[in-house]
């Protein structure tokens, strides 16, 4: 794990690196994409769960069919 020290090293660091005008920007371009991921990610398992209910759905049919 990451202690409070190692954190702030990284964060000067990153501050030396970009610039401290850059920082809200990077850190709203993180949030975005992490958000997007995230939202990626959701839609993926709903995808996923409405297809197991349609072929769910299909096997039932073809059973009561046959």
């Amino acid at each position: 794990m990451l202690s409070e020290a190692h954190i702030i090293v990284v964060v000067l660091l990153i501050a030396l690196i970009f610039g401290a005008k850059k920082l809200p920007e990077i850190g709203a371009g993180l949030g975005k994409g992490l958000k997007n991921f995230k939202n990626s990610i959701k839609d993926e398992k709903e995808d996923e769960e409405e297809h197991k209910k349609i072929e769910n759905k299909e096997n039932k049919e073809n059973k009561e069919n046959k």
